[in-house]
């Protein structure tokens, strides 16, 4: 009876806690849906104005919030920058990850560059941006192919270690089997290993494509003055120096959700494998 009266609070708590995170998750994307359809005219001061339905459910926000960020020129550039860098992330973190995860273990050159490279993740980009800045428009990168390159560069320390840690799911028989059938290291890295990393290029390319897909920053440091932008970057035409037109810019925020949602949900159950199987050694 003990056992089963604990078990009991337990499932409570954990009640709890699945309601309040579902609410910090709810919440906003229903104050941002209500918002987005509703007309200037109808936003208030008191609360209930906010949290109220709209009136009339309207596209217009939407049509207009496409027109001010040149939604499909943005969307272009998101998607470019994101499918490229999310690539050449699975290509060349995974292959750096398998060489410095099976060999930092018996060598202390591989494990020093590995520990070099994972310490990138302490550095902060405010460090790091004006001399990128300068650095690029020198090398004439100051456009959509530096900010993928440099993406790729500060992805990398979180990308190897997850592809590290990965590889110690995978046992060392099956490289062993397919050098017995004469098969060199780049080959058996690309026919046999590769593939099963599958579950963690999904993650990779979802946490990857995440932070591209919404970061700010990098792309208005480097392509400044380029007459291109990003998703992102087209929405701060909703902000000026004397408020922010909220309506317009939660419309477009819904608008830059859904490709992002989608390739989530697709990849979700392999997601999800990578992370089990990469929590068990």
């Amino acid at each position: 009876m003990k056992h089963t009266s604990t078990v009991g609070k337990t499932n409570r708590l954990v009640l709890v806690l699945l309601i309040l995170g579902l609410s910090t998750i709810a919440f906003p994307l229903y104050l941002t849906s209500v918002i987005a359809f509703k007309q200037p005219s109808e936003m208030t001061n008191s609360i209930s104005g906010i949290l109220s339905l709209p009136k009339t459910w309207s596209l217009d926000n939407f049509r207009e919030a496409m027109e001010v960020t040149n939604f499909w020129r943005s969307l272009g550039n998101s998607l470019l920058i994101s499918v490229l860098t999310v690539g050449l992330s699975i290509l060349v973190h995974s292959l750096m990850g398998y060489a410095l995860g099976r060999n930092k273990a018996h060598s202390k050159f591989y494990n020093f560059v590995y520990l070099f490279i994972v310490s990138g993740m302490f550095v902060p980009f405010a460090i790091l941006m004006m001399p990128l800045a300068k650095q690029t428009a020198e090398l004439h990168l100051a456009n959509w192919a530096g900010v993928i390159i440099l993406y790729v560069v500060f992805y990398m320390p979180m990308n190897i270690m997850l592809y590290s840690g990965y590889l110690v799911n995978i046992p060392m028989a099956l490289e062993e089997a397919a050098k017995v059938d004469g098969a060199s290291t780049w080959t058996t890295y690309w026919k046999v290993i590769f593939p099963v990393m599958t579950p963690m290029h999904a993650t990779v390319a979802v946490i990857t494509a995440l932070a591209v897909w919404n970061d700010v920053m990098t792309p208005l440091i480097i392509m400044a003055g380029s007459g291109e932008n990003t998703l992102p970057l087209a929405q701060l035409n909703f902000q000026s120096q004397f408020g922010t037109n909220y309506n317009l810019a939660f419309a477009s925020y819904l608008l830059s959700l859904i490709p992002i949602l989608i390739f989530y949900l697709v990849c979700q159950k392999q997601i999800l494998n990578g992370v089990t199987n990469g929590a068990v050694k």
